[in-house]
């Protein structure tokens, strides 16, 4: 690893040091390669003195590698582990779940350096802010992300609202963004949230529904770093987690599976499956609920591959398609709600933007127009500059200019460049308004490639 100057660098990635941390970086006699990461762990301009700091901590790599760095650049930590698991009715489910695997791994990368963890019990809060209100989406048919209201709700909501009278300066996490505070002198000017220097790890997008007022407590060590170099860098700090695997699905769920939650929460209700171009009835589901807008996966239909193309609610139909890359499936435009700028006001500039409808490295470029709906909501009309056949109501659209992330919606619907919605052929809305299913006979036998070779 390269060692630079760390004021060599651009001030917002830079760290003021001090005695504290130069003291620290001898006593642990750690390389001065770590040096140049203890740059990019709070970028505050004016900063002279050691911060008093609430780390939250999962257990994994991403956020002890983040506590380490700012224990080592002088800072005074307390860590926080945030218990968010199912409410005593799933008990016959804790078998399935990591989180004394994980509390363990925090408990021994703070014991390291001597840094308090605290245990902070939050399920009914989760399940109350988060959870009831990922069912309700789901029975309505729409898609939500439990990261991004988890972010808004849990950790840097009710977490923070909690420890606000224990005076920490900020709160840290092992997130893959950047937030770039104004001067102390200018303490009134607004955070901006930037993306991360790892476009593949960004996560700007699960935090662009936060506040400003939530935002300017924040701090994010790992920002400016590549994740390979984390996990250098948990190899260089000898954490007793450094080979753990990245978590992946939904947080609260550990290793159960999403589909035995929804059932176990919404329960099963059969329906029928239909092409959308003909009406072909073509099996059953469990319930729309289990499916999504582009899903692929756990249809069960021969001669595929079958997309999600489309849910009645009402009458629990799931519509399916062959030809979901076809010229009359693409979705360019989509109306956004529930609308929240980190200025606090829509952005001026509505053209030259770009947004993300999903978490991961891809942009699209976009056009926007903010109107008002009968109820004098802001409503964002966006119009990207590709198809993207995979935009779901309840998921999340982060806007950005540049590099700046400029805040987030919910997608309410979308429909193609003519203002046109998916369609669905007659045959097929009958069928789906049909009261009696039982007359629509059985399914369509539908063959393989090599049935027919057969």
């Amino acid at each position: 690893m390269a060692s630079p100057d760390p004021f060599s660098l651009p001030f917002e990635f830079r760290l003021e040091f001090d005695v504290h941390q130069a003291a620290e970086i001898r006593s642990c006699k750690l390389s001065r390669g770590l040096a140049v990461f203890l740059t990019v762990s709070t970028p505050i301009e004016g900063l002279r003195k050691p911060l008093k700091v609430a780390v939250l901590l999962s257990g994994g790599v991403d956020s002890s590698v983040a506590l380490r760095l700012l224990h080592a650049a002088g800072h005074s930590c307390t860590a926080f582990y945030l218990k968010i698991w199912f409410q005593e009715d799933f008990e016959n489910f804790w078998s399935e779940c990591p989180w004394e695997e994980d509390l363990g791994f925090a408990k021994a990368v703070c014991a390291q350096v001597d840094v308090p963890l605290e245990v902070v019990h939050l399920t009914d809060e989760y399940w109350k802010e988060v959870v009831s209100y990922i069912i309700d989406e789901y029975r309505c048919g729409r898609t939500p992300n439990p990261d991004v209201l988890c972010n808004t709700r849990i950790k840097f909501g009710v977490f923070l609202d909690a420890i606000r009278r224990m005076e920490f300066d900020y709160i840290a996490s092992g997130h893959y963004a950047r937030v770039v505070h104004p001067k102390i002198s200018s303490n009134d000017e607004p955070s901006t949230l930037l993306l991360s220097k790892d476009m593949v790890k960004d996560q700007t997008y699960f935090l662009s529904h936060l506040s400003q007022s939530q935002l300017k407590r924040l701090i994010f060590p790992l920002g400016c770093i590549q994740k390979e170099e984390v996990r250098k860098l948990a190899q260089m700090l000898n954490l007793p987690n450094q080979d753990r695997k990245d978590s992946q699905g939904i947080c609260f769920l550990g290793k159960i599976k999403f589909s035995d939650f929804i059932a176990r929460n919404i329960g099963e209700e059969h329906g029928i499956i239909l092409e959308a171009e003909t009406g072909d009835f073509l099996g059953k589901h469990r319930g729309f609920w289990f499916y999504t807008v582009g899903q692929r996966q756990g249809l069960g239909l021969p001669g595929g591959p079958w997309y999600v193309v489309e849910k009645d609610v009402e009458n629990n139909v799931v519509f399916v398609s062959r030809n979901y890359f076809s010229v009359d499936k693409r979705r360019r435009i989509f109306h956004a709600g529930s609308l929240r700028w980190f200025t606090g006001s829509s952005p001026q500039q509505i053209s030259g933007l770009q947004c993300k409808v999903r978490h991961g490295p891809g942009f699209y470029s976009c056009e926007l127009k903010i109107v008002n709906n009968e109820k004098a909501q802001e409503i964002a009309v966006v119009k990207l500059d590709e198809d993207d056949q995979g935009l779901a109501a309840g998921q999340f659209v982060a806007f950005y200019q540049d590099s700046n992330c400029l805040g987030s919606g919910v997608i309410l619907d979308s429909c193609d460049d003519q203002g046109r919605e998916y369609h669905i052929c007659q045959r097929a809305l009958e069928i789906a308004n049909c009261r009696d299913k039982s007359k629509i006979g059985e399914p369509v036998k539908i063959k393989n490639l090599e049935q027919i070779r057969e």
